[in-house]
């Protein structure tokens, strides 16, 4: 148990945390204002951008610090492109991962590389020294920085760290936090939840002046869960992922990169491998299928996420058991950005056999390549997949119902007139979940927090 000293007495890190709560809750009463003075503001700060608009330039009234947690690259410059779209001026905390040009081609981004290199192979050491240096940046840019609003996309390394200690150090210089929530709970999908992790959760999101989520039901849980009320909690679209670098390279070329055939009905199954994503669902149905199917492939493609390595090993065994080693194509490591089009170009439709999830970005990135999706009905994928238009739902934790949903796919009009239908999931996708949108809500959200 971590032991932390207080006025010359030892107390407990649970203990501490139980204080830290207390003080979030007076920060809460201390930063309500009045109804009416709000709305003032938000018209002046409405009438401010107007005139910068209409005097013919970008409205840089508002400076943002975009904390990034250094990962998650289409996310992070999706976003980026959405605040520089409505006229914020960005701090954008990066790292190597994530320098890219567009983030030098502005002068409204100012590109800060706090994090640098993450090399996950360098020696724990080298590790240790470079996460506690990017601490001592960031802190020291805290002081200096200009911004008054921190968005904060992801946390860092040491997240109960981030949740308590650094939201407290923000706050003591009064900057308004924002924080886009991806997961409410990610401990408690991947079933690792603790009472520790629920507080430090808890006391994050009551030193947020505001939290952004993708779905209502995320939204619902947050003040469910962690009593969080709902007047703090905006629903943003999740923006489509158009980072991924793309070329002339046809379906052919990238099948054949990939060892695929030009006529094999192929699936794909993308992204890291876990427990919550199903991934055994989707091996059964392939050894129901195979047998009616000799040219039906599954590419999986993805690493194996830290601490579930035994996870992979069953599936493995059970891929053998079935003898589906040739039908199944297994790139288990990191797929860099470059060859990423190579397997949402090569595949014919993308499998997201989930167990449990509130959002996924690989639903959204198979959209921007057009690629339909066949997808468990859990989460929101109900309201993002228009049946037999963008792909097909079957129930979770279910693979005789799955293989019935990837039987339906493979004779519909969908898969038979698919280069048709790939422009039209684009477009479908670029109007709906179009960065654009994001940036005028997150527009909304940063004026009302700065009116308080």
């Amino acid at each position: 148990m971590l032991v932390l000293v207080q006025a010359g007495r030892s107390i407990r890190a649970d203990s501490f945390l139980r204080l830290l709560l207390r003080l979030t809750m007076s920060l809460e009463q201390d930063s309500t204002v009045s109804t009416a003075a709000s709305q003032r503001s938000r018209v002046r700060l409405g009438s401010d951008r107007a005139v910068e608009r209409a005097a013919g330039g970008p409205a840089t009234s508002i400076r943002v610090c975009l904390l990034t947690g250094g990962d998650d690259r289409p996310y992070a410059l999706g976003m980026a492109s959405s605040l520089i779209g409505q006229g914020f001026r960005v701090d954008f905390i990066g790292s190597d991962k994530l320098d890219a040009p567009e983030l030098h081609q502005t002068p409204l981004i100012t590109f800060l590389n706090l994090r640098g290199d993450q090399n996950e192979k360098a020696p724990f050491r080298r590790k240790v020294v470079r996460i506690l240096a990017y601490y001592a940046r960031l802190v020291r840019y805290v002081v200096q920085s200009k911004p008054r609003i921190f968005h904060i996309l992801w946390n860092n390394k040491f997240e109960h760290f981030d949740r308590t200690v650094l939201m407290l150090y923000y706050r003591l210089f009064r900057k308004r936090i924002i924080l886009t929530a991806h997961n409410v709970n990610m401990r408690k999908r991947d079933g690792r939840d603790s009472w520790f992790n629920r507080l430090s959760l808890r006391i994050q999101y009551r030193l947020c002046h505001h939290i952004l989520v993708h779905t209502a039901a995320m939204k619902a849980e947050l003040v469910a869960d962690f009593g969080i009320a709902s007047p703090r909690v905006s629903v943003i679209p999740f923006g489509i992922n158009n980072t991924s670098p793309t070329t002339t390279l046809g379906r052919r070329g990238a099948r054949e990169r990939i060892g695929l055939g030009r006529c094999e009905k192929t699936l794909l199954f993308f992204g890291q491998i876990a427990p919550y994503k199903g991934l055994e669902y989707l091996t059964a149905a392939m050894s129901e299928l195979a047998r009616e199917d000799k040219d039906l492939r599954l590419v999986i493609a993805g690493r194996i996420k830290p601490g579930y390595v035994r996870y992979w090993n069953a599936i493995q065994s059970e891929i053998s058991r079935a003898g589906l080693g040739k039908r199944i194509i297994q790139h288990v490591r990191f797929i860099p950005e470059a060859e990423v089009e190579i397997y949402f170009k090569a595949a014919d439709v993308a499998v997201i056999p989930y167990v449990e999830i509130f959002q996924s970005g690989v639903l959204f990135l198979s959209y921007s390549f057009g690629l339909p999706v066949i997808a468990t009905d859990v989460g929101s994928f109900r309201n993002d997949i228009v049946e037999a238009k963008t792909g097909f739902l079957c129930r979770r934790t279910d693979a005789a119902d799955l293989a019935r949903a990837i039987r339906s796919y493979f004779a519909s009009d969908l898969y038979h007139d698919l280069d048709q239908h790939r422009r039209t999931i684009r477009e479908f996708a670029n109007e709906r979940n179009s960065w654009t949108k994001v940036g005028e809500i997150i527009e909304g959200v940063y004026q009302r927090v700065l009116a308080k």
